[in-house]
C-alpha cells in the first residue's frame, strides 16, 4: 500500500512538473520561430507582437481569476479544463493557416495556462502532505517551471528550424493529452470552498489592457493622432483607473495594490515587474534581429542563448547566498544594473556585429535576471502575514507576466516608430516612389529575410536600408529599456535602504506586519 501510495504521489509530482514546464515554456519557444512566422503567414511586426503577446496578455488577465475558480469549482477539475483548453490551443496554432488564427490560438492558450497554473501549486501541497517531501516537491516544482523559462530559447531553434515553426506548438499535443490521462487517474479531487470572484475587476483589467495593448502595438503603423489608436488609448486610461479605484475598495481584490505601501514591498514588485519589461522585450527582439539582420539560422540564433541560460542557472544560487547573508537589497539592485547595462550594450553592435562581440551583453542579462528572481520573492514573502502569502505569490506572477506583455508593447511600439521613420527617409534619399514605401515598410528586416521573404527579392541598396532602419529602430528600443532598468535600480536601492527592520508584531510573533497593519481598513 505505502509503494502504491509513494508511486502515485511520484506520477502526480510527474504531472504537475510537464504541465507546469510546457506552460511556461510557452512563453519563450515561440520567439524564434516569429521570423519564419512572419514569412509564412506574411506579417510585420506588428503582427508578430501580437503572436507574442496573445498568450501572455491574456494569461496575465487571467491568472488570478483562475485561482479563485480553482477555489470555487475545484482545483482538479478546473486544472485538467485549463490542461485541455492549453492543448486545444496548441493543435489549432499548429495549424493555423493565417496569423488571426494563430493569435486567437495563442490566446485560447492563455485561457488554459490561466486555469492550470494556481492550481498545480495547490495541487502539490494537496499530494505531499509531509513537510519533508513537500519541501523537495516544491523544490523540485520550481525548478523544472525556471527550466522551462531558460531553455525555450535554445530548443525553439533548432526545432524550427528542422520541423518547421508549427513543430514549437505540435510538441505539447501529445505531452498535454499523456498529461490529461494521467490527472484523472493520479491528481486527488479537492473540495470546492466558498470564494467570491472579482468580475468586475475581471472585466476591467482585461478590456484596459488589451486596448493598451491595441493602441501600443497598432499606433506606429496607423500613425498616433489616428482616432482608433487615440480612442483606444483613451478608453484604456479609463478602464485601467477605474480597476485601481475599484482594487482598493472591494475585500477580495485580484490585485493587492497596498502591498505597495510599504517601500521595501514596492521596490520588489517594481524589480519583477521591470525586469520581465526590459528582458522579455529583449527576448523578442533578438531572434528578429538574429535571423531578420544578421542572416542567421533559427537554430544558431537558438544556440545563441545558451550563455544567457548558463548565467540564468548560475546566478539562482548565488543570489539565494547573497540574499541569506545581505538581505534582498544588494542582489536586486546588482541584478537590474546588470539587465540594464547588457541590454543598453545592444545598442553598441549593429548589422555587421560578430557574435564575440556582444557575447557580454547576454552574460549581463543572463546574470542580471538570475539575480532578481529569488530576492523578489523573499522580499515580499519576508513582509506580508502569513495569511496573505498565497495573495502576495500570485501577485509577484502577476506583475511579471504584465511586464513582460507591456515590454514587448512599449518597446515594440519605440522601435517601429523608429523603423518607420528612418525607412521613410532612407527610401526618400533612394528616390523611391512614395506609394512603394508603405509596402516596404510593412515587411521590416526582421521577418522578411529569407527564401520567399520580401526583403530577399529587393534591389540592394533599398535591403540595406530596410536593415538599417530596423536596427535603428532595436537600439533605441533597448536603450530605453535599459534606461527605466536603470532608473529601477536607483529607485529599488533607495526604497530598500528606507526600509524599516521588521520587528515582532502581533500574537504570532512572526516579524512580519499584520494584514491590518500592511493594508490599512478595508472596505466591505
Amino acid at each position: 500500500m505505502e509503494e502504491s501510495s509513494a508511486r502515485r504521489k511520484r506520477l502526480a509530482l510527474l504531472t504537475l512538473c510537464v504541465t507546469m514546464f510546457m506552460s511556461v515554456l510557452d512563453n519563450v519557444i515561440v520567439n524564434n520561430a516569429l521570423p519564419r512566422i512572419g514569412q509564412d503567414l506574411d506579417t510585420g511586426i506588428s503582427g508578430l507582437q501580437w503572436v507574442a503577446e496573445g498568450y501572455s496578455l491574456v494569461y496575465a488577465a487571467l491568472v488570478l481569476t483562475g485561482g479563485a475558480l480553482g477555489d470555487r469549482y475545484g482545483r482538479t477539475r478546473v486544472f485538467r479544463l485549463g490542461l485541455a483548453l492549453f492543448t486545444a490551443g496548441s493543435g489549432v496554432a499548429a495549424l493555423a493557416g493565417s496569423i488571426g488564427v494563430l493569435v486567437g490560438a495563442r490566446m485560447l492558450q492563455g485561457v488554459g495556462a490561466a486555469l492550470l497554473t494556481p492550481g498545480s501549486l495547490a495541487l502539490l501541497r494537496h499530494v505531499f502532505t509531509d513537510e519533508r517531501e513537500r519541501a523537495k516537491a516544491i523544490g523540485t516544482w520550481s525548478g523544472v517551471s525556471a527550466l522551462g523559462l531558460s531553455i525555450g530559447p535554445v530548443v525553439g531553434g533548432p526545432m524550427v528550424e528542422h520541423l518547421g515553426w508549427a513543430s514549437v506548438f505540435w510538441i505539447n499535443v501529445p505531452i498535454g493529452v499523456a498529461g490529461l490521462l494521467l490527472a484523472a487517474r493520479v491528481l486527488p479531487d479537492i473540495a470546492p470552498r466558498p470564494r467570491r470572484i472579482d468580475l468586475m475587476g475581471l472585466a476591467l483589467s482585461v478590456a484596459g489592457l488589451a486596448l493598451l495593448v491595441y493602441a501600443l502595438i497598432e499606433g506606429p503603423s496607423r500613425g498616433w493622432t489616428d482616432p482608433r489608436v487615440l480612442g483606444c488609448a483613451a478608453a484604456a486610461a479609463v478602464l485601467l483607473l477605474a480597476f485601481l479605484v475599484l482594487e482598493l475598495h472591494i475585500a477580495e481584490p485580484m490585485l493587492e495594490l497596498r502591498l505597495f505601501r510599504d517601500g521595501a514591498l514596492g521596490g520588489a514588485l517594481l524589480s519583477g515587474f521591470m525586469v520581465s519589461f526590459g528582458m522579455f522585450g529583449a527576448l523578442f527582439f533578438l531572434p528578429l534581429m538574429m535571423q531578420g539582420v544578421l542572416g542567421w539560422s533559427p537554430a544558431a540564433a537558438g544556440y545563441a542563448g545558451l550563455p544567457m541560460t548558463a548565467m540564468l542557472v548560475v546566478a539562482a544560487p548565488l543570489s539565494g547566498r547573497l540574499t541569506a547573508a545581505y538581505g534582498p537589497r544588494l542582489p536586486l539592485v546588482l541584478g537590474l544594473a546588470l539587465c540594464a547595462a547588457g541590454l543598453g550594450g545592444l545598442s553598441l553592435y549593429g548589422d555587421h556585429a560578430h557574435y564575440p562581440a556582444y557575447l557580454w551583453t547576454l552574460f549581463a542579462m543572463g546574470l542580471g535576471m538570475g539575480m532578481t528572481f529569488t530576492p523578489v520573492s523573499i522580499a515580499v514573502m519576508q513582509r506580508v502575514a502569513p495569511a496573505q502569502t498565497g495573495m502576495a505569490s500570485a501577485t509577484i506572477n502577476t506583475l511579471r507576466e504584465l511586464g513582460g506583455v507591456l515590454g514587448i508593447a512599449v518597446l515594440g511600439a519605440v522601435l517601429t516608430n523608429r523603423m518607420t521613420g528612418s525607412l521613410t527617409s532612407a527610401l526618400h534619399r533612394l528616390g523611391v516612389p512614395p506609394e512603394a514605401v508603405g509596402s516596404i515598410a510593412d515587411a521590416p528586416a526582421g521577418v522578411a529575410h529569407g527564401p520567399g521573404g520580401t526583403a530577399a527579392a529587393l534591389p540592394g541598396p533599398v535591403r540595406a536600408a530596410v536593415d538599417g532602419a530596423f536596427i535603428d529602430g532595436i537600439h533605441l528600443a533597448v536603450l530605453s529599456g535599459a534606461g527605466g532598468l536603470a532608473m529601477t535600480a536607483v529607485l529599488v536601492a533607495v526604497l530598500l535602504g528606507r526600509a524599516r527592520p521588521l520587528v515582532p508584531s502581533g500574537p504570532s510573533g512572526s516579524g512580519r506586519p499584520q494584514p491590518e497593519e500592511l493594508a490599512g481598513t478595508r472596505a466591505t
